[in-house]
């Protein structure tokens, strides 16, 4: 029921009804926020009651109604002075893009798009200076171009969140001062021309809990120091120009939940045995050139492993040792040097969604299980057989 529907019930059966209304729609006029209006009070519905009553009634409901549709205290929605200045310089530095179009003095910084700050209360943030941004975030606009500008940045004291995604005109290497955001909990420059090293000053960053640096042009080694970072739980440097190993205690101390996604690189040796000790849910470790075993990504502590692909390097290790757990959903170890056989056991996983063993060295009669995939997920080995293979010969 809106307000003036309300207002005509509790009014008199005479024309002074739609007077009152009339009335009150003029003084409702000017309750307004942002977008949201009174209702409209020309239609009327009336009920007797007694004149003094109803006019007393209707300027409660009204004061109420001003109250519940007043704006929002600007205050309230205002970040840090210090950190509106640093937002301005972010603005600056990409040269007043389109993107930043609501960055104006009229709409408080809080409410700047690809801006969230804190909950803070407004009483804390009065007595703070201000709520403090924790996430910005610039994405999927052609428009913005040039340098990642750190130092505008850093300024940025209580910032979590720092997201450059689908802007491939930010580019040159990751800056320095970026190291500076010790709050900084999720990093991800992806889909940019951003190159350069994956910078080793990252390891300073100790509440860093994601990273993801994929899709760039990013050249040299996967830094060590990310191995020190003591809450890193998921990583993704795919589809970049990395080269060498891969660090050995990379995620060492992820947790319970490891992610890792180093893909569609140049990276070399092998995959570090001190994988055995990380619980991952997900590997790619696809389109590389790594050699040698990769057996430590599975084994009984793999509980939690949902999806590995090791697809297109040049791995060489016994597939019938290997022991798949129960939520494996997808592996794919095609085109490598893969001998052995497919185990029994991978034919009775309910979970099992995709699998690919193709161009490799295995034999053998394939498990029942896995007739329900197709021929190409088997096909180019040395003598497997069975569904959906031809039938093995006696």
């Amino acid at each position: 029921m809106n307000l003036g529907t309300s207002l005509c019930r509790i009014a008199d059966r005479n024309s002074a009804c739609q007077q009152e209304a009339a009335q009150l729609n003029q003084a409702a006029a000017s309750v307004q926020l942002r977008n949201h209006h009174l209702p409209d009070m020309d239609r009327c519905v009336c009920v007797t009651l007694t004149r003094p009553h109803a006019v007393l009634l209707g300027l409660v409901l009204l004061a109420a109604a001003a109250v519940a549709t007043a704006p929002a205290s600007k205050s309230n929605q205002q970040c840090h002075s210090g950190d509106r200045a640093a937002l301005l310089a972010v603005k600056a530095a990409f040269g007043n893009a389109s993107y930043f179009v609501s960055w104006t003095a009229d709409i408080p910084c809080c409410d700047w798009f690809g801006v969230r700050c804190d909950a803070t209360s407004s009483s804390s943030a009065t007595a703070t200076g201000g709520r403090r941004v924790v996430s910005l975030a610039v994405m999927r606009d052609a428009g913005v171009s040039g340098p990642v500008p750190g130092a505008a940045i850093a300024r940025l004291a209580g910032l979590q969140e720092l997201l450059f995604l689908h802007v491939p005109g930010v580019s040159d290497a990751i800056p320095p001062a970026l190291a500076r955001l010790s709050a900084l909990t999720d990093l991800t420059i992806s889909r940019t021309g951003v190159s350069g090293p994956v910078p080793a000053f990252l390891g300073k960053l100790r509440a860093l809990r994601s990273l993801d640096l994929s899709f760039n042009a990013l050249t040299g080694a996967v830094p060590a120091s990310l191995a020190a970072l003591p809450r890193l739980s998921s990583i993704n440097l795919g589809r970049n120009r990395l080269t060498g190993a891969i660090p050995p205690l990379l995620l060492s101390k992820a947790g319970p939940e490891a992610f890792l996604t180093l893909s569609h690189n140049n990276l070399s040796g092998t995959v570090p045995a001190e994988f055995a000790a990380v619980s991952f849910v997900q590997v790619d470790l696809s389109r590389n050139a790594l050699t040698g075993d990769a057996s430590a990504l599975f084994g009984r502590g793999k509980a939690l492993l949902a999806a590995v692909n090791l697809s297109r390097n040049a791995l060489s290790f016994d597939m019938s040792r290997l022991e798949f757990p129960e939520r494996l959903a997808s592996l794919d170890v095609s085109h490598n040097a893969i001998r052995g056989g497919v185990p029994a056991a991978a034919g009775n996983l309910s979970q099992l969604m995709f699998f690919n063993v193709s161009y490799n060295q295995l034999c053998g009669e394939l498990p029942r299980g896995m007739a329900s995939f197709e021929v190409y997920s088997f096909r180019h080995n040395k003598c497997l057989c069975g569904a959906p293979l031809p039938a093995c010969q006696a």
